[in-house]
């Protein structure tokens, strides 16, 4: 790992709205830069793309954009980012994905030329390497339609460039069912790892080239998927806890390789890439419900620089289009701690400590994002030499964690909880310092027809 120190040491300084690297958009949204702006998340109803729907499809993106940012100017609004989330037709066509950037993009030029509104739009394809088995991670053709629409979609006016990129999925599904710590890190801090460098290379030569921002990755596949099933009871929330502060040596590979934030939203890692590297961060939380539960509805803005919800779909409710309700929720949180911002360090720290203190014993998973602790588990996570070292040094310190405000009384788990903490403690334990005596550990205990090694320089 490159970084060997945090850039952000102390508690106090990760805050909502503040970055030491803020980063300055194309219409002047500063992310990071002393406020926090809202980032709205949609997607289609439930429909067919197809070439006889795809007129239905462009009109309902250009209101989607017409109906959020005409509200956004009602409640004066600082500024917006919408998130292009694309379904998987607009990727492997990619002339779909394109013509609605562009759709959308006269949408945000309209309203800032007329109204002063500030908008960009994050541009999110698919990773469609997913859908092959195993995944040719380097050699697929599947590749080449999501490179283009980076590219066509970055100069139809896509500004912020993400992925929710998937190497080492084949490995690590299976692998969270079982709650199978090791071969976690072996999917995230190695296989995850390759595939980061290789994929965010391309990905941020080609916004170089064009003048846009490599924002960054979420684990969303590996670590969402384990907070996904822990609030369905299917596995254990302490290492839904700790897939989450592993997925961050993973995440972070963007950033070593020239993304410069704000990463994305479902990453919740992010609070760890904020402290180690000062990229500006993209948040979800309570306003996620739209798409699935969660433990962390507060906690989670604790430290946002966008605060954003998770794919709505445009549908109609009593007050207006979905999209559009949620863009209000988003702006009158947004509103209120800009104005903690505002007032001074004090009042933000207030509104960041009830925030915090709102969800922080009620969950392991809400318990590892709160300031203190990220800074801890941060220091844990740059260090050692390796990937993997770091990643169980990471997953270490959150147990520690764990176990101290058990021990305390502070936080309550039950009996099928705390029944894996000593597992999980002695399957970490085991793990070497270095990675390649980590791989030879590995390799015979996992189903190799799953995946493929070359694919990831192995």
């Amino acid at each position: 790992m490159k970084y060997k120190n945090l850039v952000i040491n102390t508690p106090e300084e990760l805050l909502f709205g503040n970055a030491p690297k803020p980063v300055k958009s194309r219409r002047g949204l500063e992310i990071g830069g002393g406020k926090v702006y809202p980032e709205l998340n949609f997607t289609l109803p439930t429909m067919t793309i197809d070439d006889s729907t795809l007129p239905e499809v462009y009109r309902h993106y250009r209101e989607i954009a017409e109906d959020a940012l005409a509200r956004a100017v009602d409640l004066d609004s600082n500024g917006v980012v919408l998130e292009f989330e694309t379904l998987l037709e607009m990727t492997r066509k990619p002339k779909i994905g394109i013509e609605i950037v562009k759709i959308m993009n006269e949408v945000c030029e309209n309203y800032y030329q007329k109204y002063g509104l500030i908008s960009e739009i994050r541009l999110t394809p698919n990773d469609l390497r997913e859908f092959e088995r195993p995944a040719l991670q380097r050699t697929t053709k599947l590749l080449d339609p999501m490179m283009e629409l980076f590219e066509k979609g970055a100069l139809a006016g896509g500004d912020l460039l993400s992925i929710e990129s998937t190497g080492g999925k084949e490995v690590s599904d299976s692998a969270l069912m079982m709650c199978d710590i090791q071969t976690i890190v072996f999917a995230l801090a190695v296989l995850g790892v390759r595939d980061m460098r290789f994929l965010w290379r391309k990905i941020v030569a080609l916004a170089h080239q064009h003048g846009k921002i490599a924002a960054g990755d979420t684990a969303c596949g590996f670590a969402n998927t384990a907070m996904v099933l822990a609030e369905k009871k299917y596995i254990s929330r302490v290492f839904a806890a700790l897939v989450r502060v592993i997925s961050a040596v993973r995440s972070i590979v963007a950033v070593e390789e020239g993304a410069v934030g704000p990463d994305k939203d479902c990453g919740y890692e992010g609070v760890f890439l904020k402290a180690i590297t000062g990229i500006p961060i993209s948040m979800e939380g309570k306003t996620s419900a739209c798409a699935h539960f969660s433990p962390i509805g507060n906690i989670s803005s604790a430290c946002a620089d966008l605060w954003s919800n998770e794919s709505v779909q445009n549908i109609k409710l009593l007050s207006g289009m979905a999209p559009t309700a949620y863009l209000e929720q988003l702006e009158y949180d947004v509103r209120l701690m800009n104005t903690a911002l505002k007032e001074g360090t004090v009042p933000a720290h207030v509104l960041q400590k009830l925030m915090v203190n709102s969800d922080i014993y009620t969950d392991p998973q809400a318990l590892i994002l709160a300031p203190e602790n990220v800074i801890r588990i941060s220091k844990s996570l740059v260090k050692a030499d390796s990937y993997v070292a770091n990643a169980r040094d990471g997953a270490l310190t959150a147990l520690d964690i764990i176990e101290e405000t058990l021990q305390s009384g502070q936080m309550t788990l039950s009996d099928m909880e705390i029944v894996y903490l000593p597992t999980l403690r002695e399957a970490l334990a085991a793990i070497p310092d270095s990675e390649s005596d980590f791989i030879e550990m590995m390799l015979p205990q996992l189903d190799q027809s799953k995946f493929i090694l070359s694919e990831y320089g192995l």
